[in-house]
């Protein structure tokens, strides 16, 4: 029984490690998502993101901002990677929950 709990609490630790580390990484990459506009044929990109309760568009540039928009998909796929976290965290928690019991 004492194998299985330190397997849990190492578990724990694990994915709270995990956990602290996305979410600081997180907070040094961009939210919200280039949209592309076609004015008079010319086409202009802007970044889109919420502020409160509003859409609020900041204008970029006529040029592709490909180092923006690979900073934003890394932001999405480690958002995928918290929620599995999370998830994982709320079974190991559970688990714990039932061998104290």
């Amino acid at each position: 029984m004492d194998a299985l709990k330190g397997v849990l609490q190492e578990s724990r630790k694990h994915y709270l490690d995990l956990e602290n580390r996305i979410e600081k990484k997180l907070k040094s990459l961009p939210s919200g998502s280039v949209k592309v506009r076609r004015i008079a044929g010319a086409v202009y990109y802007y970044l889109q993101e919420r502020v409160g309760d509003k859409v609020v568009h900041r204008y970029l540039g006529k040029e592709k901002p490909e180092a923006l928009m690979k900073q934003i998909s890394e932001r999405r796929a480690l958002k995928a990677e918290l929620k599995k976290v999370r998830e994982g965290l709320k079974l190991v928690r559970r688990a714990e929950g039932r061998k104290r019991a």
